[in-house]
């Protein structure tokens, strides 16, 4: 039988100092997008890859992720007896299957890797992907789903060309081999290289599929840049013993950890509503139109 990955990481611990003062009180991944939060749609792609068991590795003041994820008994009763039905089985239908999601604390800020580390004991001995609720996509069908259809036992990691202005923000891959098109096999990543010293201009964007091996580096807690555990230098260590592949991935990706990117993703995720499109696009339209005229009219006064 086909190996399958049937478990997801969700790092959720980080404190979102960007989106201050939003995130004094609130998780970031919790600023809705449209209107759901950016971890509803980690989760929700993480399902429609077939992902069935949810592992969210928190910090503190994240409780409210938790909230979201159970059920809301006064909620539901209000909805049930205002007759708003289709409202009701709607809340219903995406919270994961009781028994299916896991909590655990990442009780210091150590890295990406480290907060890895934190779920290993609910992964145990199987392959399991991680997801960055920061990055989001759109595109012909869901990132992870994307990279479990070419998975057949081997670590990856979603990728994506950057240019060379962006690159020392990324891990970047060593490329061994093209394999195919959108499937390159992987000699090793830097971490966050400086231009002129980027092993390519493939970077890796916030999903990750990986085997439980990754566990005997992160278990040495070894400090990488910035003095954190980097979960780039354990991809790295892994792709020297065994095959490790990047997925080039079809679509457009938003990095909702920034403002500009965060804005721009609300705009394109409410162009795919039915309900939103055709409103959204006169007021873009009409403001573009406005704009156009405010420069003309200033344009004519100088």
């Amino acid at each position: 039988m086909p190996i399958r990955v049937r478990k997801a990481v969700f790092p959720v611990g980080g404190l979102g100092t960007r989106f201050l003062p939003a995130t004094k009180a609130m998780p970031k991944e919790m600023l809705p997008l449209v209107d759901k939060p950016l971890i509803h749609h980690a989760v929700e792609e993480a399902r429609a890859a077939g992902i069935e068991e949810f592992i969210f590795v928190t910090g503190r003041g994240k409780s409210t992720i938790e909230d979201h994820f159970d059920q809301s008994y006064e909620l539901e009763e209000q909805l049930s007896a205002k007759g708003k039905q289709d409202m009701l089985e709607a809340l219903r239908a995406w919270l994961p299957t009781p028994g299916k999601v896991a909590y655990t604390r990442q009780q210091e800020p150590l890295g990406l890797g480290h907060a890895v580390w934190c779920a290993r004991h609910l992964i145990g001995n199987e392959p399991f992907a991680v997801l960055l609720a920061d990055d989001v996509f759109l595109g012909p069908s869901p990132c992870l789903k994307q990279m479990t259809d070419v998975f057949e036992g081997q670590s990856m990691v979603a990728v994506e060309t950057i240019d060379d202005e962006s690159i020392s923000s990324y891990g970047v891959l060593k490329v061994a081999k093209q394999v195919r098109p959108s499937l390159v096999q992987v000699s090793g990543l830097v971490e966050k290289p400086r231009r002129e010293e980027a092993p390519s201009n493939l970077a890796v964007v916030g999903r990750y599929i990986l085997t439980p091996k990754v566990f005997e580096f992160l278990d040495r807690k070894q400090q990488g840049a910035g003095g954190e555990i980097q979960l780039t230098d354990a991809l790295s260590w892994l792709a020297g013993l065994e095959p490790f592949y990047g997925v080039k991935i079809a679509g457009e990706r938003f990095d909702c950890g920034s403002k500009s990117g965060y804005l721009r993703a609300n705009i394109a995720f409410a162009l795919e509503r039915a309900d939103l499109r055709d409103d959204l696009i006169e007021y873009l339209s009409n403001l573009s139109i406005e704009r156009k005229r405010r420069v003309a009219a200033g344009g004519a006064g100088r």
